[in-house]
């Protein structure tokens, strides 16, 4: 009887301990590749314009690099900056469903070869060299990477209103 009890309590410890370890690696496996990364204030210059650091996924680097840029155009566009280092954290549109009411032109606008690259700069001011940072996991075929973009805030503002999306 106390060899049978024995076994059994071992069975139950080592069926216990597997559950536990199984559940608690892929739990964080997937949590850490479905990370949602936010847009984030790095600091403003002195002509307005906004430096941010965008994160996107893609594909591979390339795709992810391109969307981190739209992204962190899009998160100055549509929702504002929420971490505030001197960043302006209004976005310069506030209605909250204009990009559903103006599908096509936003479509248009961050289209791959879209007008959306006259609003950004690096953040030295160039067009060539963007600075990139790895993102924390691969999830599944996607990779993410941020990318440190400057925003021509008062250039998009005054586009927006040039464009009629936004009232003078």
């Amino acid at each position: 009887m106390r060899k049978i009890t024995l076994l059994f309590g071992t069975a139950l410890s080592l069926a216990v301990i597997t559950t536990v370890s199984t559940s608690c690696g892929s739990t964080q496996m997937k949590g850490a590749g479905n990370y949602n990364y936010e847009t984030e204030c790095i600091g403003v210059e002195g002509d307005g314009s906004q430096t941010v650091r965008g994160w996107g996924s893609g594909r591979n680097r390339e795709d992810a690099v391109e969307q981190a840029k739209k992204n962190g155009l899009s998160s100055v566009l549509f929702k504002g900056i929420r971490s505030n280092k001197g960043c302006n954290m209004k976005p310069i549109l506030f209605d909250s469903n204009i990009r559903e009411k103006k599908e096509d032109y936003f479509n248009a606008f961050f289209a791959d070869v879209g007008p959306y690259k006259e609003f950004i700069t690096s953040e030295d001011g160039s067009d060539m060299h963007f600075s990139v940072v790895a993102g924390r996991k691969k999830a599944g075929d996607q990779v993410t990477y941020g990318v440190i973009i400057r925003v021509q805030r008062a250039k998009l503002k005054a586009k927006m209103i040039q464009d009629g999306i936004l009232p003078k």
